[in-house]
């Protein structure tokens, strides 16, 4: 943990954030709009600056949890975010952490891990446990060839890779290229929707 902890602590003190956009991605923000149930727990991992968090909270979901093994991104958002309860900010690595949730939210975490055969099957295991069982896991993944640089993060994949971890732990509801990615990431990400077997 600790040299993944160093490693993205060391990305955020440096700005090197590419993949943050300083706002919630559309993809994940219309599926949000879409839930009534504002009382449903969620559960953000490798939430970084965790602007889906932030319009939850701000939309009245109050069961909002993040997770990220660096504390550098957890203390901008609670800047951001004096109000949100420091229970629900968790620096901790997600392979270690405990919790049942309604529903947890993918913004290309999947695709921050290294992407070794027992990492990506770890890291399905994990969201079956941290998932209630009508959860959902929810969110977004690249679709952009997997890199061979490991220091290239985040990395690629595509749907067929993904779903060979995925499918046999969770349930596909949907797996798709978004139709309403952000214009730099038109054609580049997949949207699904994933359930407990």
């Amino acid at each position: 943990m600790k040299e993944e902890q160093n490693y993205w602590t060391q990305r955020y003190k440096e700005q090197q954030t590419g993949w943050d956009i300083g706002y919630p991605s559309t993809p994940i923000k219309e599926y949000v709009d879409q839930l009534t149930d504002k009382t449903i727990e969620i559960l953000i991992p490798g939430a970084g600056n965790a602007y889906e968090a932030e319009y939850l909270w701000r939309k009245g979901f109050k069961n909002v949890h993040i997770l990220d093994i660096s504390d550098v991104p957890l203390i901008q958002f609670k800047k951001r975010n004096p109000d949100f309860p420091v229970t629900q900010m968790h620096q901790a690595d997600f392979f270690e952490f405990q919790g049942q949730y309604d529903l947890i939210i993918e913004q290309t975490f999947f695709c921050s891990i290294v992407p070794s055969d027992k990492n990506r099957n770890a890291y399905a295991k994990h969201m079956a446990e941290l998932l209630k069982p009508t959860g959902k896991l929810v969110g977004v993944w690249f679709n952009i060839p997997l890199s061979g640089d490991m220091e290239k993060r985040p990395f690629g994949g595509d749907k067929k890779l993904y779903t060979r971890y995925l499918s046999p732990i969770l349930k596909t509801i949907t797996f798709d290229p978004c139709y309403n990615s952000i214009a730099p990431r038109q054609g580049s990400e997949l949207f699904g929707i994933f359930e407990r077997k």
